[in-house]
């Protein structure tokens, strides 16, 4: 009977946190910039040297990305977590299997998030505009202006 109790219990651990056996703690995140080449610098210190790329990220950590590419400005982008689809599924499965460790488990460890946006898109905005159009602005179809 002891046996069979230690067993029950180590199953029940074992299949505890759903999310993070079938989620995994982690997902990886594509960085995009037009144009691209763009290095990529997070704020928990992650870094991509060139975009487009891709980062394997921690499903628990929100961060922002900041872009940088020479003749443009910086552009950041906050990346933050939420409660979506497959995610939920996993966690509501915890009920069935774990119960509220499980539920912990995954909450503590993200495996029941995803972040968003993924991927991650940007436009570069170059530094200055051409001369010509600081001083007159974009021409508006008027022939001769």
């Amino acid at each position: 009977m002891f046996r069979q109790c230690v067993a029950v219990a180590l199953l029940a651990t074992a299949v505890s946190a759903c999310g993070s056996i079938t989620r995994g703690t982690s997902e990886l995140i594509a960085f995009n910039s037009e144009p691209p080449g763009a290095a990529v610098q997070t704020s928990k210190n992650r870094f991509c040297p060139s975009t487009p790329c891709s980062l394997d990220i921690p499903r628990s950590e929100e961060f922002d990305a900041t872009f940088t590419l020479p003749g443009y400005r910086p552009k950041t982008v906050p990346v933050r977590t939420k409660l979506v689809g497959t995610g939920a599924a996993g966690f509501a499965g915890n009920v069935l299997a774990g119960g509220v460790i499980g539920m912990g488990v995954d909450a503590y460890n993200g495996a029941a998030f995803d972040h968003f946006p993924n991927p991650v898109n940007v436009t570069m905005v170059p530094d200055a505009l051409p001369s010509a159009e600081r001083i007159r602005g974009p021409r508006r179809g008027r022939p001769g202006v």
